[in-house]
């Protein structure tokens, strides 16, 4: 029985280290980041006096934190989040896409869960994705330079 007990225990030891192995360390925003992130967002929208919603999404592309600046139009919050998802899910800023499309590549525009326009951009801690930003409510190009003032925070500060 006892000899048997030590079997078990072994195996199972032998599992959970091959288990461990298999796992993958990764980063993503914490909520606190995430509101770091975005005052930087707003205080760029702010200086320039653009109201816009500020979308900060996880590594797997679900909403963290959002923040609507007054007298923004409704209809930017689920842009601002699409952005930020579009961003996170195809790993690159949404203005590759806008370009794609103004370079006359329309089919880009079948791709499930594309915005292409200018203001989503994915947030990157030591070459690892670990969200993303959406902006909308300014101008596209306007959202981009809101959003580009954040991931600038994000690369100074880790």
């Amino acid at each position: 029985m006892h000899k048997h007990k030590n079997m078990v225990m072994l195996t199972l030891l032998i599992i959970t280290v091959y288990a461990q192995s298999q796992l993958i360390e990764k980063k993503t925003v914490s909520l606190e980041l995430a509101k770091k992130i975005a005052a930087v967002a707003e205080a760029e929208a702010a200086k320039n006096k653009w109201n816009v919603v500020i979308s900060i999404l996880d590594d797997g592309g679900n909403l963290v934190y959002l923040e609507r600046m007054d007298n923004t139009q409704s209809g930017s919050i689920e842009v601002s989040i699409q952005k930020a998802r579009t961003a996170i899910s195809f790993k690159r800023p949404t203005k590759v896409f806008e370009d794609m499309v103004a370079g006359g590549r329309n089919a880009i525009l079948s791709l499930p869960g594309v915005v292409p326009l200018e203001g989503g951009v994915p947030l990157m801690v030591k070459d690892q994705y670990v969200g993303s930003i959406g902006v909308s409510g300014a101008k596209a190009n306007e959202d981009g330079i809101v959003a580009k003032a954040a991931v600038d925070f994000l690369l100074r500060n880790n």
